[in-house]
C-alpha cells in the first residue's frame, strides 16, 4: 500500500466491510499525483473515482475519469456511459448499484488534456500504488471487463495481442482461459470508436450476446 500525504477523508461507505472500507477512505484521500507525482503534477484537485465492492461478482476495469466524471463523481456518466450500459444489457440503475458491479479505473482522478484536446492517459502513479491492493480485496469478483489498452494490459499480461483490436478479436480465447476471475476485453466505448464497431460487425454479433448472458448470470 502506498503512503500518501492526505487530505481529510470522506465519510466511509457504510455498506462496506471494516478492511475495505479503510483502503477505500485512503484512495479517496490520496493527492499522491499532485505531491509526489510521477511527472508533471496534476493540474488540478485530485478527485479519485472508484466504486468498491466486497458484493459484487462483476468488475468494470475501464481508462480514467473523464471530465464530467471527475465534475459528477460518478463513473461513466456519459455518453460512453450510455452505450457501454447499452453492451452490457443493464439498467442505469443496475449499473450504478455497488452490491451488482465494481468499477475501478487504471487512473482514478481526471488525468486533463493534451496539446490537441484529448484525454491525457490514465496517471502512471495510480496502478502501483492502490490496484493490487484493492483487487485483492474484491475476492469475490468472478468477472472482469477490461476495458481499453491500459486495463488489457494490467489484467491480461501475456494474454494480451500487440494492438487492441487484436486483443479484442481474440476475446474468446481470453475468455476461455483457465483462472479465476474470468476476463472479457472490450474497447472503448466512446464515441470516437464508432467507425471501428461498424468495421467490425462480429462484436455485436458474437462478443455482445455472450456478454449478456454473463452478466445476467451474475446479477
Amino acid at each position: 500500500m502506498a503512503h500518501c500525504r492526505r487530505a481529510p477523508a470522506p465519510e466511509p461507505d457504510r455498506t462496506l466491510s471494516d478492511g475495505l472500507d479503510d483502503l477505500v477512505a485512503q484512495i479517496r484521500a490520496c493527492r499522491i499525483c499532485r505531491d509526489e507525482p510521477v511527472g508533471a503534477p496534476l493540474p488540478h484537485e485530485p478527485r479519485p473515482v472508484v466504486v468498491p465492492s466486497d458484493t459484487a461478482r462483476i468488475l468494470i476495469a475501464g481508462q480514467a475519469p473523464g471530465l464530467r466524471v471527475h465534475e459528477t463523481g460518478l463513473p461513466f456518466n456519459d455518453r460512453s456511459g450510455d452505450r457501454l450500459r447499452d453492451w452490457l444489457g443493464v439498467t442505469r440503475e443496475e449499473f450504478y448499484d455497488p452490491s451488482l458491479f465494481a468499477i475501478v479505473p487504471m487512473g482514478l482522478c481526471f488525468p486533463g488534456y493534451d496539446a490537441t484536446g484529448s484525454d491525457l492517459p490514465p496517471r502512471r502513479e495510480c496502478a502501483p500504488a492502490w490496484r493490487r491492493t484493492l483487487i485483492t480485496a474484491m475476492p469475490q469478483v468472478t468477472l472482469v471487463l477490461a476495458i481499453g489498452q491500459y486495463a488489457q494490459a494490467w489484467h491480461l499480461g501475456d494474454r494480451r495481442e500487440k494492438s487492441l483490436a487484436a486483443t479484442v478479436a481474440n476475446w474468446r480465447s481470453i475468455f476461455e482461459s483457465a483462472g479465476h476471475p474470468r476476463h472479457l476485453p472490450l474497447p472503448h466505448p466512446s464515441w470516437r470508436n464508432t467507425g471501428w464497431l461498424k468495421k467490425n460487425p462480429w462484436f455485436e454479433a458474437e462478443l455482445l450476446p455472450v456478454l449478456r448472458s454473463e452478466i445476467r448470470m451474475r446479477l
